[in-house]
């Protein structure tokens, strides 16, 4: 594990390493998918402690710092982000990012004060929003056809997962419901910046 002071030591990661896992660039939705169902299928810990996070809002422009696509100071732009959020019984939350330059995984406060600073020094149009959805409800419901990541003449504009789509009995896709920021809309539940911190990190709890 990548260290990150005194209180992750005695924390044992939900995950494989990082570079262990599977992962493919810009299908952050699939990647995570993919990490609840390691987690399921391994029982270190109960995927009930485990949700799914999709980052977004109205206009599908978000900041996230610490990102690989730009290491520096400055932020990267995404239309959404998803990571994975784990409120371990010992009494502190990690985010899993398979995207960001920080630990992996990263103890949750640090994660949101590094990653997505403050509301206040940002435009409100491009204020995140959080849809938090559990793990199980995650792998049971998701489904994508990647036709997000095709263009007009149906190239992919980044190579698709090796692995096939992931669909479900109802759906073959359903990403735009996960993405949305409706609270009226798919699965879990939809939190600002303020409301996600002080639900899930410690220094608000």
């Amino acid at each position: 594990m990548e260290g990150n002071g005194p209180t992750a030591v005695h924390y044992q990661p939900a995950s494989p390493p990082r570079d262990a896992c599977v992962y493919s660039s810009c299908y952050c939705e699939e990647n995570i998918w993919k990490l609840c169902e390691y987690i399921k299928n391994h029982d270190q810990y109960p995927l009930q402690e485990c949700y799914a996070v999709f980052i977004s809002n109205e206009r599908k422009m978000i900041p996230i710092w610490k990102q690989q696509a730009r290491p520096g100071d400055g932020p990267v732009i995404w239309d959404y982000h998803v990571v994975l959020l784990h409120v371990s019984s010992g009494g502190q939350s990690f985010i899993y990012d398979l995207d960001t330059v920080l630990p992996f995984p990263c103890p949750f406060d640090t994660y949101v004060e590094d990653a997505f600073k403050s509301d206040d020094d940002i435009h409100p149009q491009f204020r995140r929003k959080f849809r938090v959805i559990r793990a199980d409800s995650y792998l049971k419901n998701f489904a994508s056809d990647r036709s997000h990541m095709k263009d007009s003449s149906g190239n992919w504009r980044e190579p698709p997962p090796p692995y096939p789509c992931i669909e479900t009995g109802d759906s073959k896709m359903n990403l735009n419901d996960f993405i949305s920021m409706d609270p009226e809309v798919g699965w879990g539940a939809v939190y600002t910046l303020s409301e996600f911190t002080h639900r899930f990190g410690s220094k608000n709890g």
